[in-house]
């Protein structure tokens, strides 16, 4: 977990700190802002991702519209946007705020691009890009959680609604009060970003991956 806590500094010190602070916040969500299915979609396949699919600029619209090398290099810059964010104070030396707070300027760069119109993804990839600096034992936990469920419902969505409410149960039963804070707040907006994929699935229409239990059971339904 990265340290952090307060520092003697006199007043030139302190200013010069907090200019530092305030642009590294808006270089962290700068770096969320990056779209980066829109720009792979339109640089490497000319499709705007956004018209396409179910309009997500996230891993799993680009994996279903541009397939899995695309797919799998969104979700890996969307993981290191939110990780690079996080890591901001710690490379530049700021040791008073919380690194957690660079991550959420990730996350809402992320989720309303200044690239984009203000429009941007579900927050999911970056979240855990910022769990992965902040906490990598809870990083592994949420990755063996989300490839579970993915097994279990076939269900991105699904998987990634039971994972975030997970890690924020465990970030409360070990006493993280700033993890705690962020990831029930990050869990209520990844809920509400999903309310229409809940619909579908109260439904029984949500969009499945190709495998898992859930993606056979509906087969078999769908065969009798």
């Amino acid at each position: 977990m990265i340290k952090y806590g307060p520092v003697q500094c006199n007043e030139s010190t302190l200013e010069e700190i907090k200019l530092k602070l305030v642009l590294l916040l808006i270089l962290a969500y700068l770096l969320g802002a990056i779209p980066n299915g829109v720009w792979i979609g339109k640089l490497f396949f000319h499709t705007d991702i956004c018209k396409a699919g179910s309009g997500n600029i996230g891993t799993t619209n680009t994996y279903r519209v541009l397939g899995p090398v695309a797919g799998t290099t969104v979700m890996v810059l969307d993981i290191a946007k939110g990780t690079v964010a996080t890591l901001l104070p710690m490379w530049f030396h700021i040791t008073t705020v919380n690194p957690l707070l660079f991550g959420l300027m990730a996350i809402l760069g992320h989720t309303f691009s200044i690239f984009d119109g203000f429009k941007g993804g579900k927050a999911v990839a970056t979240s855990a890009g910022m769990l992965l600096a902040y906490n990598p034992v809870f990083f592994i936990i949420a990755c063996l959680l989300f490839i579970s469920f993915i097994y279990l419902t076939s269900m991105v969505s699904l998987a990634s609604m039971i994972s975030f409410s997970i890690i924020t149960i465990l970030s409360i039963l070990f006493h993280d009060v700033y993890l705690s804070i962020i990831a029930i707040v990050l869990t209520i907006f990844v809920f509400y970003r999903h309310r229409t994929n809940i619909k579908r699935i109260r439904e029984g229409t949500e969009n499945m991956v190709p495998f898992g239990l859930g993606f056979r059971h509906r087969n078999q339904k769908s065969s009798k």
